[in-house]
C-alpha cells in the first residue's frame, strides 16, 4: 500500500507538484557497493504530468545496430542536455529537489534529463548499465521518475549470481540507483504480454553519464 501523500515542498503548478523527499526515501543496500533508493508517489498529480509530457515532448524513434542488423529501438525517446530547457516546470522542480537531497553525497548536480515513452507492453529496454562515460569507471547516480502505467524494473548482478530483484514503478514513483550500481548491476524494463497502458520514464544524470 502506498504511504499517505504529504504536503508539497513547492508551490504547485496546476495540481501537479512534488511530495516530501527527505525522510521518505527508503534505501536498499545491494552487493559490491551498489544501492537503490525508493520513494513511492513522489510526484503529486503524476497522471496529469504524464499527459502533459506525452503531448509536448518532441518524441522521436531511433534505430540501432544489433546482431549485424539494424532494428527499431522499442520505445520513443527525447534527450535534454544540460543547457536545454526542460519540457515542464515540475521537472525543473524535481531536478532542484534531487540536487538538494543528493548533492552532498553525489558531489555534483544532476545535469541532463533523458525521457522514454513506453507505448505499450511491447516496448522495453534490455539488460544494461548506464556505462557510457564516467560511470564506466566511477560511482555515480541515476534518478528515475516513473509516470503513467506501472511497469516492472528488474535488477540483477552483472556477470550472474544472486537473485533478480523486481520493483514495480509507476504513477510518480522515484528510484535512484547509486554507488557502483551502473558498473556492478544491470537493470531492464522487460516486455509484457498482458495489456498495459503507456509509461514515461524521466532519467536525471550527472554530466558525462549516459
Amino acid at each position: 500500500m502506498r504511504p499517505a501523500l504529504q504536503a508539497s515542498l513547492f508551490d504547485g503548478f496546476d495540481d501537479v507538484g512534488l511530495n516530501d523527499l527527505g525522510g521518505s526515501v527508503r534505501r536498499v543496500t545491494l552487493t559490491r557497493g551498489a544501492w537503490v533508493d525508493l520513494r513511492p508517489g513522489w510526484v503529486r498529480g503524476a497522471d496529469e504530468l504524464f499527459e502533459r509530457l506525452r503531448e509536448v515532448v518532441p518524441w522521436y524513434a531511433e534505430k540501432r545496430e544489433m546482431y549485424e542488423r539494424v532494428v527499431d529501438v522499442p520505445r520513443l525517446l527525447c534527450f535534454y542536455d544540460e543547457n536545454a530547457a526542460l519540457p515542464d516546470p515540475v521537472l525543473g522542480q524535481a531536478k532542484a529537489a534531487l540536487d538538494a537531497h543528493y548533492g552532498e553525497e553525489l558531489g555534483e548536480a544532476f545535469r541532463t534529463a533523458g525521457l522514454c515513452l513506453y507505448r505499450d507492453g511491447r516496448d522495453s529496454v534490455a539488460w544494461h548499465g548506464d556505462r557510457i562515460g564516467r560511470s564506466r569507471t566511477e560511482d555515480t547516480m541515476v534518478a528515475i521518475i516513473s509516470l503513467g502505467e506501472p511497469r516492472s524494473l528488474m535488477l540483477r548482478q552483472r556477470g550472474g549470481g544472486g537473485e533478480t530483484i523486481r520493483q514495480t514503478l509507476g504513477h510518480g514513483d522515484l528510484i535512484v540507483m547509486g554507488g557502483s550500481c551502473q558498473r556492478t548491476w544491470e537493470h531492464c524494463i522487460p516486455k509484457t504480454a498482458r495489456p498495459v497502458g503507456p509509461r514515461i520514464s524521466v532519467q536525471f544524470r550527472p554530466f558525462g553519464v549516459r
